[in-house]
């Protein structure tokens, strides 16, 4: 953890408008960990849901991680960090899927998986034992300053990042490890700041971190990290977070009317069905058809995979319950497998115009809703 500065102090104090603190040493955060190479050489496991991998890293940047463990898969050696698998088992999002009907972008939200948008961030950190406070921005004056004063109490006097809503690109999670110009310029980690149009205006540290000028309209909220208190009983925690996510799985509509859990892949499957949706001649409505589409696939594969080494540390732990757990692990982790079938249906991961046109054909949608309905089964 960066220790605090007399002479930065004095000159917050003294010259408060043009002031600079940054907590150098924050984990990296984004879409490409696993190029990031620990001191091990191993190649880390991928962290692509922001919040969970935003509070792993703001876990063990405060001396608070939960170590790493060595796995096996595709053929060679992988670091998968045990916090980050923890946070995606307790939050529920490890086992959340949600579809609006019709091709709606905000699916993957995570604030939109439960009738209480606040559930998975309330979870995470009470299974970690943390408090914590979440600030919403209305756009007024009062709030940029109050976020600007917030932010700085938090990394110069406490000397804790923030976890922001958006600053760069979408408002998803994203690290603030600094701040510059009295917080006219947020410093930080975000999953987007190397990908255009997201990172317009957008600077950089040496460190690599991102600086953000006019940041407040790009920032709806806040989660502030209170202090630490101790962690709950790891039964205790194993016990509410499989309660947990069989409510997730088995919730079929949440508060603003989108399909969850069991009842999404459904909801999906008929959408991808619907011959009307997919005119040959806008590749502009199949592209954006196919990224709603991609989105969930990847929300699917990464969680079902997450959702299996979760189980599978619960299993080490309650002995009892390791029977019934290793046939949910299969069962995910064939889930998982079903979405990489779907992906090559279309040429691969990852998107591009040739995957786009795919989706005017009815062969190739009617073969991926059957992968979405044996995804589903995989779960009863």
């Amino acid at each position: 953890m960066a220790e605090q500065d007399p002479l930065q102090s004095a000159q917050h104090n003294q010259f408060g408008t043009r002031t600079r603190h940054v907590l150098e040493g924050v984990p990296q955060i984004g879409f490409e960990l696993q190029k990031l190479k620990p001191a091990d050489g191993l190649s880390r496991c991928p962290e692509t849901t922001p919040f969970a991998s935003c509070l792993r890293a703001c876990l063990e940047f405060l001396g608070d991680g939960y170590g790493h463990r060595e796995i096996e898969a595709e053929g060679k050696s992988w670091r998968l960090d045990n916090a980050y698998t923890h946070l995606m088992g307790v939050t529920g999002l490890a086992f959340r899927l949600v579809w609006k009907s019709g091709w709606h972008p905000d699916n993957p939200d995570i604030f939109r998986m439960s009738d209480d948008p606040l559930e998975p961030v309330r979870r995470g950190f009470h299974a970690v034992g943390y408090g914590h406070e979440v600030l919403y921005s209305t756009g007024s004056r009062d709030d940029q300053a109050r976020f600007r004063e917030r932010i700085i109490e938090s990394i110069f006097d406490k000397q804790r990042p923030v976890i922001a809503q958006g600053v760069v690109g979408p408002p998803e999670s994203c690290l603030v490890a600094g701040y510059d110009e009295n917080g006219e310029v947020l410093i930080g980690w975000s999953f987007f700041q190397g990908f255009p149009p997201f990172n317009t205006g957008v600077e950089f540290e040496a460190s690599g971190y991102f600086r953000k000028r006019d940041w407040f309209r790009d920032t709806p909220s806040l989660i502030l990290i209170g202090d630490k208190s101790p962690r709950p009983p790891r039964r205790e925690v194993y016990r509410w977070a499989l309660a947990w996510a069989l409510d997730v799985v088995r919730r079929p509509v949440v508060s603003d009317g989108r399909h969850s859990g069991l009842a999404a892949y459904t909801a999906w499957a008929e959408g991808i069905l619907n011959d009307m949706e997919f005119p040959a001649d806008d590749i502009d409505s199949l592209r954006a058809r196919y990224e709603v589409h991609d989105d969930a696939a990847g929300i699917v594969a990464e969680g079902r995979w997450y959702a299996a080494q979760f189980l599978k540390q619960v299993a080490e732990d309650e002995k009892a319950m390791a029977g019934n757990l290793a046939e949910a692990v299969r069962c995910y982790e064939a889930e998982h497998d079903l979405v990489w079938k779907i992906w090559w249906i279309f040429g691969g991961p990852g998107r591009s115009d040739d995957s786009a046109r795919k989706l005017f054909d009815p062969g190739v949608r009617r073969e991926t809703a059957a992968g979405h309905i044996e995804m589903a089964l995989q779960q009863f």
